[in-house]
């Protein structure tokens, strides 16, 4: 991927807003896992890597590094690699125009803010460089007007990033989530939650 210029990458991120069009449907994601596990079974019953149906090498490589700042592999479970969000995020930007543009837009914005400051795109940046970039566009609401198209971004890149690892078997153990099991006795609400809610049960 050629170098991009500021004005370049603004233009294809405000040409499809990010936060609006990279927002997806419950069914979508459903179909993105599908395909990302199945594929990731392929592989690696073949013993080959992801060959990206969307992303340019350079841009598939971007999408691991952010996806990993952003859930990292600690000591309850993998990270977002491990659990194949990069496919996921693969797949869902499979034949929706409007979404390819914010998407790509959106990665070629942050590799200029990464030249811009330190005179290199985001992959050859170190990781301290890189986590201070994404401190400075996490958070909308604190970014300085400058960078509001490249929070715009990263805040729906996260989001992305977030339904691709919670929703899949790593994420849901992650969670501990004790849903869809057999309850013999329900005794209501623990008081500890209540209480921490300000309601209570009507008598």
């Amino acid at each position: 991927m050629k170098s991009i210029s500021r004005r370049a990458a603004l233009k294809l991120v405000g040409a499809a807003p990010a936060a609006a069009v990279m927002a997806w449907t419950p069914a979508e994601a459903e179909w993105a896992h599908e395909q990302s596990q199945q594929v990731r079974r392929d592989i690696a019953a073949r013993g080959v890597t992801y060959t990206p149906k969307f992303f340019t090498p350079h841009e598939y490589a971007m999408v691991g590094v952010l996806v990993d700042l952003i859930i990292p592999r600690d000591e309850r479970s993998g990270s977002a690699t491990d659990a194949g969000v990069p496919e996921f995020i693969d797949f869902m930007m499979v034949d929706d125009p409007a979404r390819q543009t914010a998407m790509r837009g959106g990665l070629a914005l942050v590799d200029r803010l990464c030249e811009q400051r330190f005179a290199q795109r985001l992959l050859e940046c170190s990781d301290g460089d890189r986590r201070r970039l994404l401190d400075d566009i996490a958070f909308p609401a604190r970014a300085p007007q400058s960078l509001s198209q490249a929070s715009a971004f990263f805040s729906s890149f996260r989001d992305l990033t977030a339904s691709g690892f919670w929703t899949t078997q790593m994420g849901i153990a992650d969670l501990q989530y004790q849903g869809n099991s057999f309850v013999r006795e329900w005794n209501g609400c623990p008081q500890p939650a209540l209480d921490k809610l300000n309601v209570k049960y009507e008598r």
